[in-house]
């Protein structure tokens, strides 16, 4: 009886491996795919610069503003403009001494005022960093789809 046994278990166990065996050689593994799109001793390439909608200031119109309080957007390319403490291009043509003679949008009087609401004769350090709310636009197209409408 112990014998009958053993051979039971034996033929069991072999069926059972050459069925495992089978299978394995029957369903190739496939290769994971990597999320990167190039081999990674390749270089990464940069994207294509966007053009700007507009080249030079003050040969554009304005951009219409999408919602209610939306800081003006920028209509020509910054690429190059210096904003630093020591200077502020934007300043050349739209601070209150320079922006009639440039035909430039004029900075707003919230801007030429204090944490305080103390009206300054010069432009608040707060507000100097204009690229913090004012975006320069390009001709780029957009990511994902959009449903956006504005505010009218």
């Amino acid at each position: 009886m112990a014998t009958r046994y053993k051979l039971t278990v034996t033929l069991a166990a072999v069926a059972l491996s050459t069925i495992f065996f089978a299978s394995c050689a029957t369903n190739p593994v496939e290769k994971p795919q990597p999320l990167r799109l190039n081999q990674i001793t390749e270089a990464d390439r940069a994207p294509a610069l966007p053009e700007y909608q507009g080249k030079t200031p003050g040969k554009q119109e304005k951009i219409a503003r999408s919602f209610e309080q939306q800081p003006p957007l920028i209509p020509h390319k910054i690429e190059g403009y210096r904003i630093d403490l020591k200077k502020n291009r934007c300043l050349e043509c739209h601070d209150r001494p320079f922006y009639k003679e440039e035909n430039a949008p004029k900075i707003g009087g919230s801007h030429y005022k204090d944490r305080d609401g103390k009206e300054l004769t010069h432009i608040s350090m707060a507000r100097y960093n204009c690229n913090e709310c004012h975006a320069p636009q390009t001709d780029a197209q957009p990511l994902v789809t959009n449903t956006f409408q504005p505010a009218k």
